[in-house]
């Protein structure tokens, strides 16, 4: 196998198991003895931890999920980069990519996991940091997110919001196709795990979201 061909796979796997960590899962294990896929929504995600768990943990395991988006992104993503000499931001968004994947169906919970919001927030902030414009979408994602969440309380269809918008937000600041067609893929990755979230929020029993101490 080609020298930049070995780089390139082991920063795939490497980036696929950082998302993998099932944080929630292990929060839940940890803290009540339980298996959150048997509670609340049964999502192995942020937002059930903070259903299930209460806000402390919810929070905490947001927190941990955005940062197993942002590290493949930032440290393993540059180091790739040098050793390879391939375009920085086909690089990075592979990392990126490779780690939401790991989040979605990670391998430690037979391919079942989260719906990869927060991880995916965390590799637009790592892009934001090392591609010139896209500073300016995260807000806009964000604002966009905040604004529909505090009028619905509902984050699914906020994140299905924002999802949706990524893509065309790519496109009107003009980002380069590959960054176009990789948010795509992204937002098309949310939405399909959102598709009952969707379904429900249509008939009118979507759950909206509450705190609640631990």
């Amino acid at each position: 196998m080609p020298y930049s061909m070995l780089w390139i796979t082991a920063g795939i796997i490497a980036s696929y198991l950082t998302g993998s960590i099932p944080t929630a899962f292990i929060f839940a294990k940890t803290m009540k003895g339980i298996d959150i896929r048997k509670h609340g929504s049964g999502n192995v995600g942020a937002t059930n931890a903070l259903r299930v768990l209460g806000t402390g943990p919810g929070i905490a395991c947001l927190a941990i999920d955005v940062l197993k988006g942002l590290l493949p992104v930032i440290i393993l993503g540059p180091l790739v980069q040098h050793k390879t000499g391939l375009r920085p931001d086909v690089v990075l968004i592979t990392m990126g990519l490779s780690c939401i994947c790991g989040h979605i169906w990670t391998v430690f919970l037979d391919f079942k996991g989260g719906k990869g919001i927060a991880t995916s927030l965390g590799v637009l902030i790592g892009l934001a940091i090392a591609i010139r414009g896209l500073g300016i979408i995260l807000l806009l994602l964000i604002l966009c997110w905040l604004a529909i969440f505090l009028a619905t309380r509902i984050v699914s269809i906020s994140s299905v919001a924002g999802a949706a918008l990524l893509p065309v937000l790519m496109a009107v600041f003009g980002q380069s196709k590959v960054l176009i067609c990789s948010s795509l893929i992204l937002s098309l990755f949310a939405i399909y795990k959102h598709k009952e979230n969707i379904k429900r929020f249509l008939q009118g029993t979507e759950k909206k979201i509450s705190f609640k101490k631990t």
